[in-house]
């Protein structure tokens, strides 16, 4: 089999560690694929395809013929990270780490990839994605490696703070910033985190309904992990007349819901969805850019 990246890899690797960096590690992709699939004896099926952002990802057979997943990433994406996370939740709320796979590989068990809580309608996605996320809220592992809120949008912060002259985005930029300084001062909380939680990081499964994948996993506040999944299919709401409203109410169910501070929630919102935005743009990105520095202008 070949292990052809899929664009949206490499796209996603290019734009996140660098051109340079991501060529080069996709360059060895193929050859680690074949090592990881020989180390535990696995046969694979196919390369998912978009896949996800940060690892190829390969459905697969166990010796026992059981199906599994296979995610081969590179170290930069932290995939030691997103495994010992996995190995806490065990199972609770979100995929389960399976044995096998050494450096750089994650055996999981298989779930059905081309369901994601985005199949369903909005308001059942929500709901489903709430009960989701609220079990991954949990208290750390202790002498934990993972980094807080506070450590990872630091390094956004100063990434986004070059856009502060943007004609664009320069006065979102400065609310964004302004935002995150008051929240990082006023956060008291610590659970672990998905890190990047959203509809689409949410698929069916056999032994629970829904389940979670692709953590990118920290520590802090739940109302930093509920501002991703806020601006769910942001393009509908930026094409529907009452968006702005919507956004917004949005805010105040999902804030309610899961017993978090709606101002709290609200601030991540903005800082996320402007740091989104402004990485798009220096990424080339612009109509991705439009669609959710719009989006936080509406908060």
């Amino acid at each position: 089999m070949a292990f052809e990246p899929p664009q949206r890899l490499v796209r996603a690797l290019g734009e996140t560690y660098g051109e340079t960096v991501a060529a080069e590690w996709l360059g060895e992709l193929p050859e680690r694929a074949r090592t990881a699939l020989d180390r535990d004896s696995l046969d694979a099926e196919r390369v998912m395809a978009p896949g996800g952002r940060s690892s190829l990802v390969v459905l697969v057979r166990r010796s026992d013929g059981s199906p599994a997943a296979l995610k081969v990433a590179p170290p930069f994406a932290r995939p030691d990270r997103e495994r010992e996370a996995l190995a806490h939740w065990n199972g609770w709320g979100a995929v389960r780490l399976l044995e096998g796979a050494g450096e750089g590989g994650i055996l999981l068990e298989r779930l059905h990839p081309e369901v994601s809580l985005r199949s369903l309608p909005e308001a059942k996605a929500l709901l489903e994605a709430a009960g989701t996320v609220r079990k991954l809220w949990v208290e750390p592992p202790a002498e934990h490696g993972f980094e807080s809120v506070a450590e990872r949008t630091a390094r956004q912060a100063e990434a986004m703070d070059h856009h502060r002259a943007d004609a664009t985005a320069g006065e979102l930029a400065a609310a964004a910033l302004a935002a995150r300084e008051e929240l990082v001062a006023g956060e008291a909380e610590t659970v672990l985190l998905h890190g990047n939680f959203r509809q689409g990081k949410v698929l069916g499964g056999d032994r629970a309904p829904w389940l979670a994948v692709g953590p990118e996993p920290l520590v802090g506040e739940r109302a930093y992990d509920l501002a991703r999944l806020v601006r769910d299919r942001v393009e509908d709401l930026v094409a529907a007349s009452a968006g702005a409203s919507a956004a917004r109410r949005r805010v105040n169910k999902l804030a309610d819901s899961l017993d978090v501070d709606r101002e709290r929630l609200r601030g991540w919102t903005l800082f996320r969805a402007v740091e989104s935005g402004t990485r798009a743009l220096t990424a080339g990105r612009r109509q991705d850019a439009e669609l959710l520095l719009e989006f936080a202008g509406w908060l």
